[in-house]
């Protein structure tokens, strides 16, 4: 279930969401005039948020990749790597 705090409540009671979001890793919604205007939560969670989006978009890139047919044998691609170490 969503944490959900009005505007008034961020202003008067941040250091308890503050604590919340830390503790949890869940955002809170807060609302202005009774509707949706922010979500709130951790730098870490937001940090992590990121992370996977940009995981997802590697992910979608690479199934780009094997569509259009942009792919080799592991094979080949692991002589490059090893090839690539060597002349370090």
């Amino acid at each position: 279930m969503p944490n959900i705090k009005s505007s008034a409540d961020l202003r008067n009671n941040y250091n308890e969401i503050s604590s919340f979001c830390h503790n949890s890793s869940e955002p809170v919604f807060i609302t202005k005039n009774g509707k949706g205007d922010l979500a709130v939560l951790s730098i870490e969670a937001y940090d992590q948020l990121m992370s996977r989006f940009e995981l997802y978009g590697l992910i979608q890139d690479g199934l780009k990749d094997v569509k259009a047919g942009n792919t080799r044998p592991v094979s080949e691609a692991l002589a490059d790597i090893r090839n690539q170490r060597r002349q370090r």
